[in-house]
């Protein structure tokens, strides 16, 4: 680890043990779904408070896989924090009986996150905890995210991290193999992956991201054009409610 990652990550530690001390909270909950981004955020967690004051949630539904599962408990054993596995299937099942209910990627996609984030938040009511948000700046930006589900939360430790920087900073902290080496994905369904249903590796999309920023936001080949209109098209979700009048 050079010194500016370092630095870098001792800040993020900074951040999470103000935050959770400034609120008055008893620790925080996370949910852990065996991706690195939940592995890199309950690690900083940890380092931040101590494993006794995180409690870690994994939500699966009938298409979770089972190494997700056991990569999350595996990280949560080595961690010495509480894990909990809850699976949000009875609920989905609720939501199939309502009135002219449609199955589709999408929206079922959006009420497993949301689903997800409503059990994290009364896990946190029920103990005095803060919820810990788990989205990167890369995923972010795209609009990657469900409003109100995975983008929701009381802090985000990695937010300001692209997926490149995630991976440097597991790397960094120590976070197994197993975890560092999965194609990432959301698990909306059996092989889900995300970079193709994005339609680009994260690497081109991090790239694009870095010069588009740099350039003003004005495009220069193809790729960038792309997540350029993907920025636009999700701003609505990086704005916070607001009057019309």
């Amino acid at each position: 680890m050079n010194e500016d990652r370092g630095c870098a990550l001792g800040r993020i530690e900074q951040m999470i043990r103000y935050t959770v001390w400034n609120s008055g909270a008893g620790g925080v909950v996370i949910g852990i779904s065996g991706g690195v981004d939940s592995a890199v955020a309950a690690v900083m967690c940890c380092r931040a408070l101590s494993g006794e004051n995180v409690l870690g949630l994994t939500l699966p539904s009938a298409v979770t896989s089972e190494a997700d599962i056991r990569d999350a408990m595996d990280l949560c054993r080595v961690l010495g924090i509480r894990h909990e596995i809850v699976t949000i299937e009875p609920v989905l099942d609720a939501y199939r009986s309502l009135p002219g209910y449609t199955e589709a990627p999408a929206i079922l996609g959006n009420l497993m996150a949301r689903t997800r984030m409503t059990l994290l938040y009364y896990y946190a009511n029920r103990d005095n905890r803060l919820v810990c948000g788990t989205s990167n700046r890369t995923e972010y930006m795209l609009g990657y995210t469900t409003k109100f589900g995975d983008n929701a939360a009381d802090f985000q430790p990695i937010l300001h991290l692209y997926k490149s920087g995630v991976y440097e900073a597991a790397r960094d902290i120590g976070v197994p193999e197993s975890i560092i080496r999965k194609h990432p994905s959301a698990g909306l369904w059996h092989g889900q992956k995300d970079e193709d249903e994005i339609g680009l590796s994260y690497t081109e999309i991090d790239g694009a991201l870095v010069a588009l920023e740099a350039n003003g936001w004005n495009s220069e080949n193809p790729v960038q054009e792309k997540v350029l209109s993907m920025v636009k098209k999700s701003g609505h979700k990086r704005m916070t409610p607001s009057l019309l009048f």
